[in-house]
């Protein structure tokens, strides 16, 4: 079950990234841990790490374990609904650990989020109800949390474009800003530019009027 060497990653399946979701084989639980179906062990665990987005057999080893533990259902580790967290999982396409660790918790906060709302419906009293209430609403904010914070880690690394944008206000100041653009992140730095120098010609002008 666990036998299989550290991972390395050959070519040939590390090139097929973009069908990893599909690629990956299922996992089977026995009655003291769980086991990857796949004819050759090996290439199932590197399947399986590739879909997961990790580079050795102990992260893979790791993530499954946990989504395993999620996956409880009546005081036992559910199949059918691991099934559908690593489904979730690989079809999100985690890039690297940090990537997949966040991925796993967001399919675990849905999962215990929908349990919640089970609750909350067939709840037999007003203390169940609002205790189902309360968790399915604290588990309803950090969902979208954690989306945001894989936009941000995943548009950390892209290429800034930087726009300059110039706006003159009332009074003629000319208002200089940065406009610093990722894929999901718009920061604005502005801040006023020196008001320009009167030119020559208003400055004799305002002289005369005065000497009049």
């Amino acid at each position: 079950m666990n036998t299989a060497p550290d991972i390395t990653v050959p070519t040939s399946i590390a090139a097929t990234g973009q069908t990893n979701a599909a690629a990956a084989p299922r996992i089977k639980l026995l009655s003291h841990g769980f086991s990857i179906d796949h004819p050759d062990p090996e290439i199932g665990e590197q399947l399986m790490a590739n879909a997961l987005g990790v580079a050795s057999r102990e992260a893979m080893h790791g993530i499954i374990r946990q989504l395993v533990k999620a996956s409880v259902s009546g005081e036992r580790p559910d199949e059918v609904n691991l099934s559908f967290m690593i489904s979730m999982v690989t079809s999100i396409k985690p890039r690297d650990a940090v990537e997949a660790m966040l991925v796993a918790q967001m399919v675990s906060v849905h999962v215990m989020a929908m349990r919640c709302a089970h609750h909350l419906a067939n709840a037999d009293d007003l203390a169940q109800h609002d205790s189902a209430a309360r968790a399915l609403g604290r588990l309803a904010r950090t969902f979208p949390a954690q989306i945001e914070a894989l936009n941000r880690y995943r548009s950390h690394g892209e290429p800034a474009i930087t726009v300059q944008n110039v706006s003159v206000g009332d009074g003629g100041k000319a208002i200089v800003g940065n406009v610093t653009q990722h894929a999901r992140v718009i920061v604005s730095d502005k801040k006023p530019a020196p008001a320009a120098p009167e030119s020559a010609e208003r400055v004799g002008l305002q002289a005369k009027a005065r000497s009049r």
